[in-house]
């Protein structure tokens, strides 16, 4: 293990010193050719697939993953491959797009909070409420949609309203996890050159064209004020409690293969076992045996 959790390639821990491109999307954590990488993740999805039966059957924590990413950096395909080994009853996949009218009726953590796992379950939010201090940043004329009292104009919106919701977040997040809910916050550090060449890969493709979207394209012009939001998202909830990781993206074996260290190195800090039974509980185990053997 390369304690991933407490590498500094990876993980957010000075919020007062961080800087987006001091994580370089290419970063390879000693990784170095494919054979060894899918070894490695093949052996993590083993390992996450155990404890996560046993955090099924214990049913004290439940385990929040949170995908963040610029378009084109591999959020689906990171599910698919780090948990496919996962049983299914014990896991939920969460994709978050344009919120509908009856989410807009809402605030705008509503429709999130309402899908996070129960306890002993994996749930993944391929984007999140996170969308509201990243897409709403950088294109600040939806806001007045939702309806905000005071918000009616986005000549309304001031460094104040983005605090507000920072610490709106912070503070969700840190009763979640006082409650039981392990987040894993994980951003796809995706570089732009690369974003490129996957966009050419869609579209010279054709089993891949369904993928293309011409508006990623026109959001793709706005990829300073993206990285700008998202570093801003990073330094004002980067908690001990919830902190980010950048994921190097650029290599997408790579990224699987440590997002996939992070999962396992998270679950096996809880200390997770198959719950003990009592002894009146093991006398009814016995007795059951009795009758079973006792049948014809």
């Amino acid at each position: 293990m390369k304690n991933i959790l407490n590498n500094k390639h990876i993980c957010v821990t000075n919020t007062k010193k961080f800087r987006l491109k001091d994580f370089k999307p290419n970063y390879r954590d000693g990784l170095q050719d494919e054979k060894t990488i899918k070894e490695e993740l093949e052996a993590y999805k083993g390992k996450i697939s155990e404890l996560q039966e046993k955090l099924y059957a214990q049913d004290r924590y439940s385990v929040l993953i949170v995908l963040q990413a610029i378009d084109g950096a591999g959020k689906d395909s990171c599910i698919k491959h780090v948990l496919s080994g996962v049983n299914p009853q014990g896991c939920d996949v969460v994709s978050f797009k344009q919120p509908s009218k009856e989410e807009l009726d809402h605030d705008y953590i509503w429709r999130t909070y309402k899908n996070l796992p129960a306890r002993g379950k994996i749930g993944v939010f391929n984007r999140s409420y996170y969308e509201e201090v990243l897409i709403t940043k950088v294109h600040k004329e939806l806001i007045p949609g939702q309806h905000i009292p005071g918000i009616d104009t986005v000549k309304k919106i001031d460094e104040k309203f983005w605090k507000n919701r920072y610490r709106a977040i912070n503070e969700m997040e840190r009763h979640l996890v006082k409650n039981g809910t392990i987040i894993i916050k994980v951003f796809l550090n995706l570089s732009k050159e690369e974003q490129k060449n996957r966009f050419l890969e869609r579209i010279d493709n054709p089993k891949k064209h369904w993928k293309f979207s011409y508006a990623d394209l026109q959001e793709r012009k706005l990829w300073d004020k993206y990285q700008g939001a998202y570093e801003d998202m990073i330094r004002e909830t980067s908690t001990p409690y919830a902190p980010w990781h950048i994921v190097p993206a650029d290599d997408q074996w790579i990224s699987r293969a440590i997002l996939g260290e992070i999962i396992l190195e998270t679950l096996q800090s809880l200390d997770l076992a198959y719950p003990k039974l009592s002894t009146e509980e093991k006398k009814v185990l016995m007795t059951a045996r009795e009758e079973l053997m006792g049948e014809g």
